[in-house]
């Protein structure tokens, strides 16, 4: 480092000293304007004010205060519950940003060449910092956004009891590799909760079927006979009958109703349960002793 360098970062640093209250002042309404819609003032007073003072004693304790692991461990704090918090990547960015126009500002009324010289050294560190901040922004926001779509996914493939040792797993929507692994994991893991012997996989929402998608059913429909369970495959609309046909996919010995309600009725009668009409279209269960 130059003599004119090093007498520039030794001035922004004095700057940054004893004119502490003027710089943070302007740093603060700077950050709180980008954010004004949802921001904390009182919270974020508090954040900028651990910053500006972490900053300061980087400088006395290495040579790259932008490397001080104080003052990015602020940062990636910052970081992280902004985008928990749901501020843009802007809103975040300026306040780390903001720092630099308010000590730009305080270097003008300076007006000396050393300041003006520690100024390109302070943008410099601001911009490392600022980088750093909006990687761990968005390393938060990639993380949020998986969980959201791993919850999603399991609010989505739900598995229910219909009967005792009966249950079945109603899908809705598009059928993918991802889905299925989360259907086969849930639907094994609730055949070995309830003990069932029976698992009804309803298609009905499901908007086709490809080679794909009953590549995947039957990979789960196997799975479930590993585990001791036999499966029934339901919803099988005749536009969906005639893809399979279609395609020359073969379900080989695998059970296949129209509706729900006959995949059920079906392991129902398997499990040793009697569907009983009586007078008045009335339906009753009866067990049959053995």
């Amino acid at each position: 480092m130059s003599v004119s360098a090093d007498a520039g970062r030794h001035r922004i640093e004095t700057l940054l000293a004893t004119n502490e209250d003027q710089i943070f002042r302007r740093w603060l309404e700077i950050a709180g304007a980008s954010s004004s819609g949802h921001v904390d003032r009182g919270n974020l007073n508090g954040q900028l004010r651990e910053l500006y003072n972490a900053l300061v004693r980087s400088f006395g304790d290495s040579g790259r205060p932008g490397e001080s692991s104080e003052l990015r461990g602020l940062l990636a704090e910052l970081s992280r519950n902004r985008a928990r918090q749901g501020f843009t990547p802007t809103e975040t960015a300026t306040v780390v940003f903001g720092l630099k126009e308010a000590v730009y500002e305080s270097t003008g009324d300076d007006g000396s060449s050393e300041a003006l010289q520690g100024f390109l050294w302070f943008s410099r560190l601001v911009d490392d910092l600022g980088l750093f901040t909006m990687e761990t922004y968005s390393a938060t926001r990639e993380k949020i956004i998986l969980d959201q779509a791993e919850q999603l996914l399991e609010l989505s493939t739900p598995v229910v009891k219909l009967w005792e040792g009966i249950v079945a797993v109603p899908l809705v929507g598009t059928l993918d590799s991802a889905r299925t692994q989360v259907v086969m994991e849930k639907l094994l893991q609730t055949l070995v909760d309830t003990g069932s012997e029976h698992a009804v996989i309803d298609i009905t929402g499901v908007p086709a079927v490809d080679t794909q998608v009953a590549q995947h059913l039957l990979k789960t429909v196997v799975a479930a006979r590993l585990m001791g369970a036999e499966c029934v495959i339901s919803g099988i609309r005749p536009q969906i009958a005639h893809t399979i046909v279609t395609l020359g996919i073969e379900f080989g010995d695998i059970v296949t109703k129209a509706t729900l309600a006959d995949a059920l009725a079906h392991a129902l009668r398997e499990s040793g349960v009697e569907i009983v009409r009586n007078r008045g279209s009335r339906v009753a269960l009866r067990t049959v002793e053995e």
